[in-house]
């Protein structure tokens, strides 16, 4: 039964449309031109900025007087509130699972939002288990997330495929730790010569019949 490793924000829960939909509605309430919109995705970078600058950066740029812990609290709800398990990717874990493979979640991010997403949105009932970078100290690229990853699964890394849309994290991380990977596009090109995903896929389904098929 090896180990099938995925990433969370915008492989296995969708990020981006929560993040967007909650800032188009908080950019109206302060009396932003709904243009503003481009530079807030910039600002959060696909989620890869800190939520306390995000915060600061907003207050800043809209002269709020909030403080920045309930703007990040506000963040925090207004995306969880939004983000569902889509069905595709429960029925890719269920294919996998069927097929002997065993999913862990394995995550960059904050303890509390990230586990609060696995939890609201059923995911916990579709993975073994999950490792959160806060939590244990060491984050995606580093090999030791996978181990960790391996250790919750009970399971040996020798084997295992990671699924995810991070370059850097996911990819990068699968090459140093010597595991094959699936990259999810997005839309994207490939531009790090460094290193390359084994596969390229648009979605969880089709990475899971990806390496079904390898």
């Amino acid at each position: 039964m090896p180990l099938l490793l995925l990433d969370l924000e915008n492989t296995l829960l969708d990020r981006a449309g929560p993040f967007r939909a909650w800032g188009e509605r908080f950019l109206a309430g302060v009396g932003a031109p709904p243009t503003d919109i481009d530079w807030l995705l910039s600002i959060d970078a696909d989620g890869l900025t800190d939520r306390w600058d995000v915060a600061d950066a907003v207050r800043q740029r809209y002269g709020l007087r909030m403080p920045s812990i309930d703007l990040v609290e506000e963040l925090h709800e207004g995306v969880l509130d939004a983000v569902r398990l889509d069905p595709l990717v429960a029925c890719a874990l269920r294919v996998a699972d069927w097929a002997g493979w065993t999913p862990v979640v394995v995550s960059n991010g904050g303890v509390r939002q990230q586990e609060a997403m696995i939890r609201r949105s059923g995911l916990d009932g579709f993975v073994a288990d999950w490792v959160i970078s806060e939590e244990v100290g060491v984050s995606k690229p580093n090999p030791r997330i996978f181990a960790v990853a391996a250790r919750r699964g009970r399971l040996p890394l020798r084997g295992a495929w990671v699924v995810g849309d991070g370059p850097e994290a996911d990819i990068g991380g699968a090459a140093a730790v010597g595991l094959p990977s699936v990259w999810l596009h997005r839309g994207r090109s490939w531009g790090d010569s460094r290193f390359a995903p084994t596969r390229t896929a648009d979605g969880v389904l089709a990475a899971v019949a990806a390496v079904l098929g390898a």
